[in-house]
């Protein structure tokens, strides 16, 4: 039969030295139950029991980077109102003439505004007194056809101060050639609205101080409105 080998003997440790020997009375005293029948609390029992959570408290605010509360921001108050962009003013001026002068001053002004490059339809000339030669002549052949040539806009329009059709164009010249001077100044004030460039007066209407000095009159050209009216 097989022979094993013998198993090595277990010798209970013996205990350090500086560590007594252990009594019966003392695993008794361990293992003994406590008073009121509830088993005694073992040294890991102890260790495993949790302490009983007390009161939670709120959580405090973050402090500021300073570690100071800072100053309360300002309301930011509205700025001033930029005032509406106004429009452009027209330039006014003056050409001294009395009313019997006038109507020749205002055909050598327009002359001189084509010769510069002006487009007919871009001016308007009023009278304050009797109506200009040119306009008695479209007159002649119908109001209809009149007015048709001011709603074209196509050449260079003649009407009486005080018409009452919502035009506008870049330059007006105002021919002060008879009337009242009350009648002078209501004109001017309408040539004044209907110009969105340049008005030109010519006789004694309106503000002496309404703009800079007129131009001064020059020659007539070959196509002056006078000489038309004889074709």
């Amino acid at each position: 039969m097989p022979v094993f080998p013998e198993e090595p003997e277990i010798h209970e440790s013996l205990p350090g030295p500086g560590v007594p020997f252990p009594r019966e009375s003392d695993a008794q005293a361990l293992n003994a139950p406590a008073p009121g029948g509830a088993p005694a609390a073992t040294p890991s029992t102890v260790a495993a029991a949790a302490p009983v959570p007390g009161p939670r408290q709120a959580p405090r605010p973050a402090p500021s980077a300073s570690g100071k509360p800072g100053p309360p921001r300002p309301i930011p108050k509205p700025g001033p109102r930029r005032p509406a962009p106004s429009a452009p003013q027209v330039e006014v001026r003056r050409i001294a003439a009395g009313p019997a002068q006038a109507l020749e001053r205002a055909d050598e002004t327009v002359d001189q505004l084509l010769d510069a490059g002006r487009d007919p339809g871009q001016i308007l000339v009023l009278t304050v007194g009797e109506a200009h030669p040119w306009q008695q002549h479209e007159v002649s052949f119908g109001e209809e056809r009149y007015w048709a040539q001011l709603a074209e806009g196509g050449d260079v329009f003649y009407a009486d101060a005080k018409f009452g059709r919502p035009v506008r164009r870049e330059v007006v010249v105002l021919v002060v050639n008879g009337g009242p001077a009350a009648r002078a100044a209501e004109a001017y004030a309408e040539a004044l609205g209907r110009a969105t460039s340049l008005l030109v007066v010519c006789g004694d209407a309106g503000p002496a101080a309404g703009g800079p000095a007129g131009a001064t009159p020059g020659r007539r050209s070959s196509g002056a409105r006078p000489d038309r009216l004889k074709v």
